[in-house]
């Protein structure tokens, strides 16, 4: 399975792309969109539209995972910020795949287990859960991975359940999940 993560921003908007066989991780690509600083909005917002639907066609993952809007600073950024996930949004839906959304706490608690961890414990856990040698930078791709690394997590649990109920065995954790496996 391969998901594509996105963590919008209308200045730079970072993506990751990662493959799983449910236990191991693997990096495909990540990295940030960037527009020109003296482009207009509405340039910029095509610029982040055109990117990641090549980098959707070229990934071709399964799923889109999008980190949701939880507050802003102020109107305008929250504004600018809902139309930049737009247009992330809109890629992933003209590629014909499913999108799910999470909140801030629900991509850290996924990843680190604490939903107010700071950016470089992301970092750090995204460098591990990816066997990475370095921390994944900027900040803006090692979030899109941690996006797509928690549509991961909340997508196993009912896979393992699934697959065990299918043999005749409820699932309850990880554990009995491979205790219950012929």
């Amino acid at each position: 399975m391969k998901i594509f993560g996105i963590d919008p921003g209308s200045d730079r908007t970072g993506y990751g792309c990662v493959e799983t066989d449910g236990s191991r991780h693997r990096i495909v690509v990540c990295g940030a969109i960037s527009a020109p600083a003296l482009a207009s909005f509405p340039e910029k917002l095509l610029t982040i539209h055109r990117r990641l639907a090549a980098l959707i066609d070229s990934c071709r993952p399964d799923a889109v995972a999008i980190e949701n809007l939880f507050h802003a600073t102020n109107v305008r950024s929250a504004l600018k910020l809902g139309h930049a996930r737009g247009v992330a949004m809109l890629a992933a839906v003209e590629a014909g795949l499913p999108v799910a959304e999470y909140t801030p706490a629900e991509i850290k608690r996924a990843v680190v287990g604490y939903g107010r961890a700071e950016k470089h414990q992301v970092q750090q856990m995204v460098k591990l859960i990816l066997g990475l040698t370095v921390l994944p930078s900027p900040h803006d791709a090692a979030d899109a991975l941690a996006v797509a690394i928690c549509h991961v997590h909340s997508q196993m649990p009912k896979a393992v359940a699934s697959a065990v109920v299918g043999r005749g065995k409820a699932a309850t954790s990880w554990r009995h999940y491979h205790l219950a496996r012929p």
